[in-house]
């Protein structure tokens, strides 16, 4: 069965530089050009569900938000206030904007119910959080 995010990390060792300037030309670049053209030019959050095959990067989906549990790995790693880089996106000056990232890596696991994605049970027990519960490390509960 089909399930959402279970696990992400950052940084992703297989998007080089090369393989990012080439998804932004062949994938981000064409759909902002035509979101544009239609009439509808887009600012804000464009998450790209991509699979990076052998022939290149392939796009899976757009979602108009962050993507979970993506997000949760990037916020580890952001070093600069999301409001100010959120607005400097509506006012179009994005790009006129540092965006600095902490050099260490960032992982998370989701763990799901019994019986996700299908019937998970109600009213489990989350155990172990104590034992989780480290320097470096953030719990996060959906």
């Amino acid at each position: 069965p089909n399930t959402g995010g279970m696990g992400a990390y950052s940084p992703a060792p297989v998007m080089t530089p090369e393989m990012v300037e080439r998804t932004m030309r062949e994938i981000i670049e064409p759909t902002m050009r035509g979101m544009a053209e239609l009439g509808a030019p887009f600012a804000g959050i464009l998450f790209a569900g991509l699979m990076i095959t052998d022939k290149g990067p392939k796009l899976i989906e757009y979602n108009t938000r962050f993507g979970d549990p993506e997000c949760q790995v990037l916020m580890m790693r952001l070093k600069d206030d999301l409001l100010v880089l959120l607005n400097a996106a509506v006012d179009g000056q994005l790009a006129h904007t540092s965006i600095r990232w902490r050099d260490e890596a960032a992982l998370t696991v989701v763990m799901a119910a019994r019986g996700y994605p299908g019937t998970p049970e109600k009213g489990s027990v989350i155990r172990g959080l104590e034992e989780a519960a480290s320097d470096g490390a953030e719990i996060f509960h959906a």
